[in-house]
């Protein structure tokens, strides 16, 4: 079953939230199974977005959820909770 955009974005932003917020690019290839390119088209619409932001943490380049990307990720997991309560999913 194809994923939909929205679930990729969440499984990415869980995936960092999982590692305390903050994600090497490595990790989240493998967390969010997607290719390189893909991953990297949606980073860039993430970042756009202010979800997440790119940070250097001893010289290792790494992802980080800001503000707006926990919203999304608390309000997105309470939609699920309800679609799934109604048998929507």
């Amino acid at each position: 079953m194809k994923r939909s955009k929205l679930d990729i974005v969440y499984d990415m932003l869980r995936a960092m939230e999982d590692k305390g917020g903050r994600i090497i690019p490595t990790h989240l290839l493998y967390k969010s199974n997607l290719s390189h390119q893909r991953m990297k088209l949606y980073l860039k619409e993430l970042e756009d977005k202010n979800m997440i932001v790119e940070v250097e943490v001893k010289g290792k380049k790494m992802f980080e959820l800001t503000d707006g990307g926990r919203k999304f990720l608390q309000n997105f997991k309470q939609m699920k909770e309800f679609t799934e309560a109604f048998g929507l999913s």
